[in-house]
């Protein structure tokens, strides 16, 4: 399994804040990879500097062989990077359908293509009896399936997702968890960011924790579960025993 993401020695400041300070990681192809840690720990700034949003003061992104340190937003989706946003704002006055075709429009120039693209992402991500209603009328959780569905209709090859999980009832999460798996089992490799742990001891096949802008440990989700210095900076010894004692069973 070879590596499609190496994110080596990124360092972003803003101003006299240090918001990332030399994060190196990789992931690998067909994986999904967690990026953890606590509130402001820099996360949703590397996903910037990925995805061409923000540039790096230093380090450079590898991204299939290839730097892409310094190409701009949307070349690196043609490569194949596409992202969610952690506040889930669609085309309000648009239709699930048409949401899902801005998407589509990335590879597919002709409007009927890209309206079929979205009918077909929309059934991988259970939209497809939405498809006909105004985006302002679903749910959070049909919100962030629509967040979802617009990133893949760009046929991405790996997928940022930027706490895709969070304000999901139990219910929503336990539906939503297959549809990721899925995406995986396909070929597109994620790396998410997300503060539900039980789903990432779920789905993660390797996790990076991230804490005031340093990597502080990298490991599977198990072992991350028992890192004495996860527990003290992110999980709380209480946590770490509930997740500890569920850890076998990931995906």
């Amino acid at each position: 399994m070879g590596t499609l993401l190496t994110v080596e020695n990124v360092t972003v400041r803003f101003g006299g804040l240090v918001a990332v300070d030399r994060a190196s990681f990789t992931v690998a192809e067909s994986t999904i990879t967690g990026l953890i840690g606590p509130n402001g720990a820099g996360k949703t700034t590397l996903f910037a500097v990925v995805s061409g949003f923000l540039a790096p003061q230093q380090g450079r992104i590898v991204f299939a062989g290839a730097d892409v340190t310094r190409e701009p937003v949307h070349v690196r989706a043609r490569r194949g990077i596409a992202r969610t946003f952690q506040i889930v704002q669609p085309f309000a006055g648009l239709s699930v359908r048409e949401n899902i075709a801005v998407g589509a429009y990335l590879r597919h120039r002709d409007r009927a293509d890209a309206l079929a693209e979205a009918d077909r992402v929309a059934c991988r991500v259970g939209l497809d009896r939405l498809l006909h209603l105004p985006a302002a009328a679903l749910t959070v959780a049909g919100r962030k399936r629509l967040e979802l569905a617009r990133a893949l209709a760009t046929r991405p090859r790996l997928l940022l997702l930027d706490e895709v999980l969070a304000g999901l009832n139990p219910s929503e999460l336990r539906d939503v968890l297959p549809i990721i798996r899925a995406i995986r089992d396909e070929g597109v490799t994620i790396l998410m960011v997300e503060h539900v742990m039980q789903a990432v001891m779920s789905l993660c096949e390797h996790v990076h924790v991230l804490a005031q802008g340093r990597l502080l440990a990298q490991g599977t989700p198990a072992e991350i579960a028992r890192d004495p210095r996860v527990i003290e900076a992110y999980l709380g010894h209480g946590a770490a025993q509930r997740l500890g004692s569920g850890a076998s069973g990931h995906a």
